[in-house]
């Protein structure tokens, strides 16, 4: 099914002339649970991986929080499809208790718990694969027309601590001939929210401008003042009466959900420049890998094919491919805008 993000419910440039140089094209990639192919553009879907090609591990060091044991990848896959099959109906005693096992009280806690390390070389899952001719602009090496994306189903002490350590892999489809079918999978993950579902795309290009937090004093100064609004014949709803400019904020500026390029949603920090590891040229945003496609400030960002069911549920399909960093966070990977082949970096938001 094609998604369709609404107009938004005004022209940005309109309102202020100053963020017209602003803008970005970004692709909304509209993630919805599927049976994606190594042909096919997907999140958590099979990737076109050369069967010569080594799977690549994740050495560590790894880090458990000390009070979530590790979950094997299989009991997670078997949550997953109980809560599917008992959606709108009583569980089962069998089922009941399968997740009982799954998910065992936890004893007296009787002193606080201290991160533990998990050792080994885990084998990383698939995350993403975006095909050039579905997200154009896509910034690829040279010849290459196929991102890959992967990641450590575990935290890892230090800058990610929080997250899990991403790896990309660019490379042109057509000198792909013997595709490994069966790859390794890690005997067990941290969290059940770093195992994507897999998901077939539709990707759909729109224009952002940079979320509230990261414009000048200058340009935000005047979306706070409710006469800039009118001057442009924009009335928005009365619930940003006191503060119009969250209205630009939630509804105008930047895409939530899944997106390749465009700006960033900041909100559980300040912006902050990161320079590229190799030649500090500031990195820009490749992916955004996100919780939720939407949430109750963002109703108007829900595609026109979603609205019915999005509106009367926060769960479904707002939150399609079951991923979730930390307490509800997305993760956004930005790569250096000189050079695809220096070292990305990431961040959560």
């Amino acid at each position: 099914m094609t998604r369709t993000t609404p107009p938004r419910p005004a022209d940005v440039a309109a309102v202020l002339p100053a963020l017209a140089p602003l803008a970005r094209i970004a692709t909304r990639l509209h993630p919805r649970p599927g049976n994606p192919s190594p042909r096919d553009s997907s999140v958590g879907g099979p990737l076109l991986w050369p069967a010569s090609e080594p799977w690549p591990h994740c050495d560590g060091p790894h880090a458990l929080d000390g009070l979530n044991p590790a979950r094997s990848l299989a009991d997670v896959r078997l949550e997953r499809r109980i809560r599917a099959a008992a959606h709108g109906r009583s569980m089962t005693p069998q089922e009941l208790e399968t997740l009982r096992r799954i998910h065992p009280l936890p004893g007296p806690v009787t002193k606080a718990p201290v991160a533990q390390p998990y050792d080994g070389s885990i084998a990383m899952l698939a995350v993403a694969q975006l095909y050039a001719r579905d997200v154009p602009g896509l910034r690829a090496s040279a010849g290459a027309d196929l991102l890959q994306v992967l990641w450590c189903p575990f935290d890892h002490p230090g800058d990610e601590e929080f997250m899990p350590k991403t790896a990309l892999f660019w490379r042109s489809a057509d000198t792909v001939a013997d595709i490994l079918t069966v790859p390794p999978e890690p005997a067990e993950v941290q969290y059940e929210g770093y195992v994507p579902e897999p998901c077939l795309l539709d990707p759909e290009q729109i224009t952002e401008y940079p979320s509230l937090p990261e414009l000048s004093e200058d340009l935000r100064e005047p979306l706070g003042r409710w006469s800039t609004w009118q001057a442009a014949g924009v009335t928005p709803d009365s619930s940003y009466a006191i503060a119009p400019q969250e209205f630009y904020d939630n509804e105008l500026s930047a895409a939530p959900g899944w997106k390749a390029g465009g700006w960033i949603r900041w909100g559980l920090t300040d912006p902050y420049d990161q320079p590229c590891p190799v030649c500090g040229t500031p990195a820009e945003p490749l992916l955004t890998i996100a919780w939720t496609e939407w949430d109750d400030s963002t109703h108007s960002w829900i595609p026109h094919e979603d609205r019915a069911a999005g509106i009367s549920s926060s769960a479904y399909p707002a939150q399609p491919s079951g991923i979730q960093i930390a307490r509800g966070y997305g993760q956004i990977v930005r790569v250096c805008p000189a050079s695809p082949g220096h070292p990305h970096v990431q961040l959560m938001q």
